[in-house]
């Protein structure tokens, strides 16, 4: 797809630290119609992943924005619509889910463009796929349609083996706070534990889940090791 490999190419050069000017006209000029003709979940998710994480570090190093302007701030332009990183994550890639709820509401007042292009699942791996420049963030990948299951199942897997930690002692399981802000993408509690056993393969039984501190100092450009 046209569209995706835009998005591969645009953070590339974010990678690279090459001018971005001229592919990110390129998909401001991009047909409306392109965004539409991306029929599948996988076709959507590697797009909107690869977009958020170049546009995030676009934002913060060459329009100096912070939090939380930066996430609210319509300035990404992508067939000559404005969208926003919040627009790009919980709007698109949650199927317009509240930002503060857990992941429980759905936002009733989400526009016509969104409801469009949203995926028709959502599906939690891409927690660990989005990158805020944040150290406790997933590393940043490209991400590619025909590879898409496997690469969010290998980043899922290395974000919970370096976020979780057992302590049979106390019978408790140490584990990102991702999994508190979106409870509901996961499932709740059992769906956690779910997840939990089926990735890690630990046992959950009598145990309880306690919710890491995220660390938010600053970690840029933090790209998965080729």
């Amino acid at each position: 797809m046209y569209l995706n490999t835009l998005s591969q190419k645009i953070l590339r050069q974010v990678k690279l630290e090459e001018p971005t000017e001229v592919l990110i006209e390129e998909l401001k000029n991009t047909s409306l119609d392109h965004l539409y003709d991306m029929s599948t979940d996988d076709q959507k998710k590697a797009f909107w992943i690869n977009c958020y994480n170049a546009f995030f570090q676009i934002l913060r190093k060459e329009y100096n924005l912070t939090k939380p302007t930066i996430y609210r701030h319509r300035q990404i332009n992508i067939a000559d619509n404005k969208f926003s990183l919040d627009d790009i994550e919980h709007g698109i890639l949650r199927r317009n889910k509240i930002k503060w709820s857990l992941g429980y509401f759905y936002n009733p007042f989400t526009t016509q463009l969104l409801k469009k292009l949203t995926v028709a699942k959502l599906d939690y791996r891409i927690h660990f796929a989005l990158n805020c420049g944040a150290k406790s963030c997933p590393p940043i990948a490209f991400y590619q349609p025909e590879l898409l299951e496997k690469q969010l199942e290998m980043a899922t897997v290395s974000f919970l083996e370096s976020e979780t930690e057992v302590n049979i002692d106390k019978k408790e399981i140490q584990i990102s706070r991702l999994f508190q802000w979106f409870k509901g993408d996961f499932g709740g509690t059992h769906g956690i534990k779910t997840i939990l056993r089926n990735h890690l393969n630990i046992s959950t039984d009598g145990m309880k889940l306690v919710f890491a501190k995220y660390n938010w100092a600053e970690e840029l450009e933090n790209f998965v090791k080729d």
